[in-house]
């Protein structure tokens, strides 16, 4: 697959953007990941640096870390599901190579369809129970059992959000996939 470097040296892989509907829906769906991969590396960024402050806090200063914690995997949190997305855009996810590497290319695309399929139910189940969970946590008002005690609606919201988000990137590609094996028949 060719590939295209941005200025700040994310990988994007070059296909093809279907017309009408599918490609703007494609393309917003690429304005959206983008923006989602920013949140992801400035929450990353944020992590980091309230880690390292955890560190000196705690041992230079003898200051108290409770807050520090749930920060960090709060943002990390939001990091990895909202960038779920941007990644299966990308086809980062794990494949089975040697697998496709073995197979006729016909049978190849039916496993891409199969694995796809499969893993969109999954993701869909996966983003209904997270909404779930954050709807539960809202009503409830439910917080973390520290004496900082920030709202789960945080961490469960990141979560739904980044499933849907992957759900909607997954359908897209399949829509993708179908659409151009119309346009072969």
């Amino acid at each position: 697959m060719n590939q295209d470097v941005d200025l700040a040296g994310a990988v994007e892989p070059r296909t093809t953007i279907h017309a009408g509907t599918l490609g703007a829906l494609e393309r917003a769906m690429i304005g959206v990941n983008k923006l989602m991969m920013l949140f992801g590396m400035i929450a990353l960024l944020v992590a980091s640096f309230v880690l390292t402050y955890s560190v000196f806090s705690r041992y230079l200063f003898r200051a108290a870390t409770d807050w520090q914690d749930e920060i960090a995997v709060f943002s990390i949190v939001g990091a990895v599901f909202l960038a779920g997305a941007w990644v299966q855009a990308q086809r980062g996810h794990i494949g089975i190579e040697a697998v496709a590497s073995i197979l006729p290319p016909s049978a190849n695309r039916v496993r891409i369809v199969i694995v796809d399929a499969l893993t969109l139910s999954f993701c869909a189940f996966f983003a209904w129970k997270s909404w779930t969970l954050f709807h539960e946590a809202w009503v409830d008002k439910m917080t973390t059992s520290s004496t900082f005690s920030p709202p789960l609606t945080i961490p469960y919201g990141l979560m739904a959000l980044g499933m849907t988000l992957l759900v909607a990137q997954i359908a897209l590609q399949l829509a993708a996939h179908f659409a151009r094996s119309g346009k072969r028949s």
